[in-house]
């Protein structure tokens, strides 16, 4: 949190009872301490609690900065204690990724021998110690060096922090109602229903389920005909659900017409790909013969570019380079991390300005997780194979900063549906280390990117239908650079998320897929790619995922959209946005985002490079 918004806090919160020679302490103890200037006040208020009412004093300042390194010593020493209740029994090392210790070896010191700190002495009970890499030792870090944020090298926009947003992300799961969820189904295909109005300028919409003589427009779900008995859509199984307004959400099975056109569709792709969930807008009649015979498939109103914006960092700088890894960040036989330990070696000596890793972090389905083959908490191995490491580089690169996205397998996170909300912010405790949620939206120095953990690339690619077409009125794509052709598989699978506009536009998820992601549909807006303003969240922090307050992500593709799949790695050029799959770093493999700063007007898209680069160390077991 910035020292303005800080000092804002303390001078509210305080009011009279403070002077001014003191709010700056008191803003450099919570940055130090990551608080709020309202968790200071209630520490404030704790501390003297039977002093009556009293001005707030340099005496109270030591009091409060004393009880907050109490606190912290205190849980540091219970971490410790949980952690060194039992020995693991294989080779695995509780350092996750050190050298491992004598013990672990199989080796014991010479008797008498002082070991390592926190072991067993004869005669001497173990002395507990906070490790330094979490942050926690207290009477070995001076208050100057814990972890402040410093100027940074790029402008972050991200979701609002308020405790309002931060209540809708971590809303309650297993109460979704069927009448809840129908309803915003509903909604999605009643909004798509009045875009599409506007955009091909037609006065009404249709019902698909009432006989007509004339050609019809409706704009419905496709559905699966469960009785079909096939596990893939195919064309004999293809039903269209209408919403409740516009057809009494009748479900009427769906043919094609053996001349079936695209109007507006990308020039080239000579086609439609149709999935259960898609929301398509068709022109046909429903003759009465049991089925709605289409004749031509709308294609879906495109997102608009997002906007090209100048916006400059404290330097007057506009350029920026972006590193991007998902997780598993380690290999399945082992929690030695060596992938993580080599990626961070390659930031240190790279130095990028953001460094955005996506989950899962501590992976709940690794065989070693579910064995039980460790002997210390989550938060613990957290705090030890990441955040410490984190911390190195970002000590080394002033000004870097750190974005977490959860995975839907981390076990860090107490939320088991998709959209997920973002990890607590104890686990990292550095305000160079934002926490974001799953998916994320933000900004930085302008430039517009999402990104979803959720493997939604392989769950369309299963289940897709892809309808050949002829073409009517195609729109021109953007340049596309050599070696991509106008029907690459990969960017129209991309491209399905744009026009859906939503990360996860399958609706049910598909049964295979069923054990990777439980999705609450009735939190959809959520997984909006492009959210509409909110009215009421009109002077909230601008809140992108949220659809907070910042109107020009409105209808606005991203600039860059990150979909990690476990496919081949990929970055492609879709419409005017580039999208990429950096694959995992279990694979040794991540993304390099280079944007060369604000030039001239134009999609961002032309001042973006992007390489998906193979770390070194990599063996050929592991790719």
């Amino acid at each position: 949190m910035d020292s303005a918004t800080l000092r804002s806090q303390v001078t509210e919160r305080f009011g009279d009872s403070i002077e001014d020679s003191l709010v700056d302490d008191c803003v450099k103890l919570c940055q130090n301490h990551n608080m709020s200037g309202e968790d200071l006040f209630y520490k404030w208020e704790a501390v003297s609690f039977n002093r009556g009412p009293r001005q707030f004093s340099v005496q109270d300042l030591d009091d409060v900065r004393k009880t907050i390194q109490r606190d912290l010593a205190k849980r540091a020493g219970v971490n410790k204690m949980l952690s060194s209740r039992g020995k693991l029994s294989g080779l695995q090392s509780r350092n996750f990724g050190g050298p491992p210790t004598a013990a672990a070896r199989g080796g014991r010191p010479p008797f008498g021998t002082p070991g390592p700190i926190g072991t067993p002495v004869k005669g001497k009970m173990p002395i507990p110690v906070a490790r330094v890499q979490d942050g926690f030792d207290v009477a070995r870090i001076e208050e100057k060096r814990m972890p402040v944020a410093g100027p940074s090298r790029v402008n972050f926009v991200g979701p609002a922090m308020d405790e309002k947003s931060r209540k809708r992300r971590s809303y309650h799961y297993m109460y979704e109602k069927p009448l809840g969820r129908s309803e915003v189904l509903d909604d999605r295909i009643d909004y798509f229903g009045e875009q599409v109005k506007e955009y091909y300028n037609i006065a009404e919409l249709g019902d698909p389920s009432a006989v007509t003589d004339e050609d019809v427009v409706v704009v419905g779900r496709i559905a699966q005909d469960s009785e079909s008995g096939s596990g893939k859509l195919t064309e004999s199984s293809l039903l269209l659900q209408s919403s409740r307004y516009m057809g009494s959400g009748a479900r009427v099975p769906l043919r094609f017409d053996s001349d079936l056109k695209v109007r507006k569709g990308k020039k080239g792709l000579a086609g439609q790909g149709l999935f259960p969930g898609a929301i398509v807008a068709l022109k046909g009649k429903y003759g009465g013969g049991g089925s709605f015979l289409a004749s031509e498939i709308l294609s879906l109103p495109p997102l608009e570019p997002a906007p090209p914006s100048l916006v400059k960092t404290e330097s007057g700088e506009t350029q920026f380079s972006m590193c991007v890894a998902c997780g598993p960040f380690t290999a399945e036989s082992d929690l030695e991390f060596r992938p993580l330990q080599h990626l961070v070696t390659s930031l240190r000596a790279t130095k990028p300005a953001v460094v955005l890793l996506l989950g899962p972090f501590i992976d709940s389905t690794h065989s070693m997780i579910k064995a039980g083959d460790v002997d210390s908490t989550p938060e613990d191995m957290f705090r030890t194979v990441l955040v410490a490491r984190l911390r190195e580089f970002l000590d080394d690169s002033p000004g870097s900063i750190a974005l977490l996205v959860p995975g839907v397998r981390d076990i860090l996170s107490d939320h088991a549906v998709f959209p997920q909300p973002e990890l607590n912010s104890a686990l990292a405790d550095d305000p160079r280390i934002r926490m974001l949620p799953n998916p994320a939206r933000f900004t930085l120095n302008g430039v517009h990117i999402a990104a979803s953990s959720v493997d939604t690339l392989f769950h369309l690619r299963t289940e897709e239908l892809f309808k050949r077409a002829g073409e009517v009125e195609p729109l021109d794509a953007p340049e596309v650079p050599l070696g991509q052709p106008p029907t690459d598989a990969m960017a129209n699978l991309c491209r399905h998320i744009l026009q859906q506009r939503s990360f996860y536009p399958l609706f049910p998820v598909p049964l295979a897929a069923a054990h990777e992601v439980s999705l609450d549909a009735t939190h959809a807006e959520l997984l909006s790619l492009a959210p509409e303003p909110d009215d009421e969240d009109a002077d909230a922090e601008p809140c992108p995922v949220d659809g907070g307050g910042d109107p020009s992500m409105a209808r606005c593709a991203p600039d860059v959209l990150v979909l990690p799949c476990r496919l081949k790695h990929f970055s492609k050029i879709v419409d005017d946005t580039i999208a990429i799959n950096p694959s995992y770093l279990s694979k040794w493999m991540y993304a390099m985002v280079e944007y060369a700063g604000y030039t001239a007007p134009g999609p961002a898209r032309d001042r973006i490079k992007v390489e998906i680069n193979r770390l070194e160390g990599a063996t050929g077991s592991q790719s």
